[in-house]
C-alpha cells in the first residue's frame, strides 16, 4: 500500500508539472478559431508566406524554394528553434535564421521584424511542425543561453518590481484584470492576437510585458531577447507546436 501511495504521489506530482498551453485556457470561440484553418486569422500570413517562399529576391535572384523545395521539407525545423548557430557561437531565433538565409544566400536584405513578410515566412515554417512536440536543445552550447534566459525568467524587472515567474509561476491560473493569467508558453508564435488584432511574434509580447511592469523593453534581437527565448521553448518541452496560434 505505501508502495502504491508513493507511485500516486510521483504521478500526480508529474501531473501538475506538466505544461499547460494557453489554447487550454482560452475560451471557446478562441479555440474554434484555432482549429479552424478556415478561420484562423493567422493563415493569412501564412499564404503572404507561401508566396513569398517561392519568389526569387535579392541579387542573387534565388527564392527559399530553390534550397529547400516545398516548405513541407522543414517539417519538424520550427520545433527545434531557437537554435545554436556554430558561425555565430550562439542560439538565433527562426525569425533570425530566415533573415540570415535572406543575407547569406539570396544577397538581400534582412526583412524588418514585425514585417508581414518576416511574420509571414515564419509561420509558414512553423506551420509545417505543427502538432509535433517542442524539442529544444537544452544541452551543450545552448547551455549557458538557457541559464541566462532563466535567470532573467526570474529577475523582478521595472518599477512593479515583478519577475516572468512570479505572474506565468506563482499566479498561473488566477486572474488579473479579470484576465486569466496564462503559465506563458511560447508553442503557437508567431500567433494572431485578439488584443492586437493582428500577427505578432513572441518577442512583441515580451516587450508587451516587460512594458506592463514598467521596465525598460528588449529590443527583438538583444542577446537577452534570444536567451529568453531559448528558455520559454525549454520550459515549454511536453507541449506541441501550435503556429499560427490565436489568442484572447
Amino acid at each position: 500500500m505505501r508502495r502504491l501511495a508513493l507511485l500516486l504521489c510521483l504521478l500526480a506530482t508529474v501531473a501538475q508539472a506538466a505544461p499547460r498551453s494557453g489554447y487550454d485556457d482560452a475560451g471557446p470561440q478562441v479555440r474554434a478559431m484555432q482549429d479552424d484553418d478556415d478561420a484562423n486569422p493567422g493563415f493569412l500570413w501564412v499564404q503572404q508566406g507561401a508566396a513569398l517562399w517561392s519568389r526569387p529576391d535579392g541579387s542573387a535572384s534565388k527564392s527559399c524554394a530553390d534550397c529547400h523545395g516545398d516548405a513541407s521539407t522543414l517539417r519538424g525545423v520550427a520545433a527545434r528553434y531557437p537554435a545554436f548557430d556554430a558561425k555565430l557561437r550562439r542560439p538565433v531565433t527562426l525569425a533570425q535564421r530566415i533573415n540570415l538565409c535572406r543575407t547569406d544566400h539570396q544577397a538581400a536584405p534582412a526583412l524588418a521584424p514585425e514585417s508581414d513578410a518576416l511574420l509571414g515566412l515564419t509561420a509558414l515554417v512553423g506551420l509545417q511542425s505543427r502538432g509535433l512536440p517542442i524539442a529544444v536543445d537544452a544541452g551543450g552550447p545552448n547551455r549557458p543561453f538557457v541559464e541566462a534566459g532563466e535567470h532573467f525568467f526570474r529577475t523582478r524587472q521595472g518599477q512593479l518590481n515583478l519577475s516572468c515567474a512570479n505572474c506565468h509561476e506563482e499566479r498561473a491560473g488566477h486572474r488579473l484584470g479579470g484576465a486569466l493569467i496564462p503559465e506563458g508558453h511560447a508553442n503557437g508564435y508567431p500567433q494572431y492576437r485578439l488584443e492586437w488584432q493582428t500577427m505578432g511574434s513572441l518577442a512583441r509580447r515580451l516587450r508587451a510585458c516587460l512594458i506592463g511592469v514598467r521596465a525598460e523593453p528588449l529590443a527583438p534581437d538583444a542577446p537577452d531577447a534570444v536567451a529568453l527565448e531559448l528558455y520559454l521553448a525549454v520550459r515549454a518541452r511536453g507541449l506541441t507546436v501550435e503556429t499560427p496560434a490565436v489568442r484572447p
